[in-house]
């Protein structure tokens, strides 16, 4: 029985971070990220949900997450996974598909899944790199065209204007959890800023989102709490920071999320500044 191996690069050249796991069993939780992630696997299978529906994926098959896709994973017949995914921040998309075609836009994938793509290779090609820690330009030319193939046939040309029908009352609450993240917040806090009950609420805002509020806060501080990390925060001190009760629930909500303890991604960012 090998052990899982987790291995994570920042690349400061594409400004991308590229995740490689090997072996894993682990199941992942219903959550969402800021960041598009483009993936693929190399071997195993799974059972996905995302935006509520149900996938099959397998060896070869490509996963796109738009940002703030909910999205959630686990292994079946206990079969274990070798997976490799890049994350790219909304900025960086933007910046790189204005220069491929020449729209200032943030583009959408149409589905998480596109079964055992050709383009499978070279998104593998580019990830290596990035593990090797390749410098020359060779990796810049596949990462555009990598994201040009995968534009043209993968994604929808949509303005940016916001991406769904979010009703005012949910979007208030959302934005509310964004901007007290790291308070105590209480379901009767959400539902007052809604004008609906507590159950209305949750309801609603699961069936709009595709996750529930609690779910939402604790990715938001998720989110919140790797940014600090990234800058060498200590993991208590990013844990309390960013609401969470203590250590150890953070450690947990970190892992579940992220796949790496909070020590370990804090230490991809300090090995790169040394």
């Amino acid at each position: 029985m090998g052990q899982e191996e987790r291995t994570v690069r920042f690349d400061y050249d594409l400004q991308i971070e590229a995740y490689r796991f090997e072996g894993i069993m682990q199941k992942f939780p219903n959550h969402f990220h800021e960041y598009y992630v483009i993936g693929f696997i190399e071997s195993g299978q799974r059972r996905l949900s995302c935006k509520n529906e149900e996938y099959v994926i397998g060896t070869g098959d490509i996963i796109f997450f738009n940002p703030l896709d909910n999205h959630a994973c686990e292994s079946i017949d206990n079969e274990k996974l070798d997976y490799r995914c890049l994350n790219i921040k909304p900025e960086i998309m933007r910046k790189v598909t204005k220069e491929i075609t020449g729209q200032d836009y943030l583009p959408s994938f149409a589905s998480p899944v596109a079964c055992r793509s050709e383009k499978a290779q070279l998104l593998h090609n580019l990830h290596q790199m990035i593990m090797d820690e390749i410098t020359d330009f060779e990796k810049e030319e596949t990462f555009y065209f990598l994201i040009q193939q995968l534009i043209e046939e993968y994604s929808e040309a949509i303005e940016d204007t916001e991406p769904r029908a979010i009703k005012q009352e949910i979007g208030n609450v959302c934005h509310y959890l964004e901007v007290h993240y790291a308070e105590h917040i209480a379901l009767d806090d959400l539902a007052k800023i809604a004008n609906m009950n507590k159950y209305s609420l949750l309801r609603s805002f699961t069936q709009i989102r595709g996750i529930t509020p609690y779910r939402y806060l604790q990715t938001v501080r998720i989110n919140e709490a790797k940014k600090r990390l990234e800058h060498g925060v200590k993991p208590l001190d990013a844990a309390i920071e960013t609401g969470f009760v203590d250590q150890s629930h953070f450690s947990n909500f970190f892992m579940g999320f992220i796949g790496l303890t909070p020590g370990q991604y804090r230490d991809i960012f300090i090995q790169n500044e040394k």
